[in-house]
């Protein structure tokens, strides 16, 4: 009975401590869910570019497709990599996001210089057999290998908020972080982007409200989809060039990041719009930074033979 009672009173801490882990782990998250809130929102809004002109009938089986390569590169590729890393060798972190940095900063300038030169509309215009299946497997790609370098600093930052904790209570988290901001930024992108189907039903309706309410979101949605894109790439300098300018701060290349936040200090200290602005601030030098050295890199990227470059 003796032995009973004792493996009772062993299961019961057992329970206590799993329920204690369980609550480390949601406040875990919590706290570093928060801390990557800002990378989540350009998450959020880059990713609405690559089904912009998309037939409607595929736009959420590509948006699918994509949030699942994301929990792929989550949960299956940035998790294990960083645990070992950030256990053995976490010096290699900063300069591996930096290179992310660089990528995500290459593809905004890309975007940037492309639409000043024209040649989105030359692209717009290719003949629609080489559109279809292939084409939607090359945006689709494209938009997973975005939302790598994304999903790479959002799990740098939240593995940074909980580097104290143990290993398996860090997994842990970092697997909840993953899920649940993949869950918020893939389900916001698709009631985004169908909103307008939304709208052409509630225009079928017998009241008047509806049917007003249908029409403006048909009419704003196109152009919400444009402005999102348009936020998109802008998010995508700001992001790099932000990566960019605290990875160089680490690395003892303390300047730049120096000036910035001087920068910084002197709107940070006003009442109520203080920190709006200091972050204003931050976010355009960041975007400049990201712009500088993404056009390098287009540059050098145009210079390279590249293999299938003409």
């Amino acid at each position: 009975m003796s032995g009973l009672i004792s493996l009772l009173d062993d299961v019961a801490a057992l329970a206590r401590l799993a329920a204690a882990s369980a609550d480390d782990v949601a406040a875990g998250a919590a706290k570093a869910s928060a801390k990557a809130a800002g990378v989540v929102i350009d998450d959020a809004a880059v990713t609405p570019q690559y089904v912009t002109g998309v037939s409607p009938k595929r736009e959420l089986p590509m948006i699918w497709r994509i949030a699942k390569g994301s929990l792929i590169n989550k949960l299956l590729i940035i998790l294990p990599v960083l645990l070992v890393l950030s256990t053995f060798v976490p010096w290699l972190l900063t300069p591996l996001l930096m290179l992310g940095g660089a990528y995500l900063s290459y593809e905004g300038a890309h975007k940037i210089w492309d639409k000043l030169r024209g040649r989105h509309a030359e692209r717009s215009a290719e003949p629609s057999q080489v559109r279809g299946k292939a084409a939607e497997d090359t945006v689709v790609r494209g938009a997973i290998t975005t939302d790598f370098i994304l999903s790479c600093e959002i799990m740098v930052i939240s593995l940074n908020e909980v580097a104290a904790e143990t290993l398996w209570t860090r997994a842990a988290i970092l697997v909840v972080v993953g899920i649940g901001i993949t869950v918020l930024v893939y389900g916001a992108v698709a009631v985004i982007v169908k909103m307008d189907d939304v709208g052409l039903a509630m225009t079928r309706r017998s009241a008047p409200a509806s049917q007003r309410t249908g029409h403006l979101l048909v009419r704003a949605m196109p152009k919400v989809l444009t402005a999102l894109s348009f936020i998109g790439t802008f998010a995508m300098l700001w992001v790099g060039g932000h990566i960019l300018l605290v990875g160089m701060d680490e690395l003892g290349l303390t300047l730049p990041y120096d000036l910035v936040h001087a920068l910084e200090e002197p709107v940070h200290h006003l009442a109520l719009i203080g920190p709006a602005l200091a972050w204003l601030v931050n976010t355009f030098f960041s975007m400049v930074l990201g712009f500088l050295v993404g056009s390098v890199v287009v540059g050098v990227m145009k210079v390279l033979p590249l293999p299938g470059k003409h």
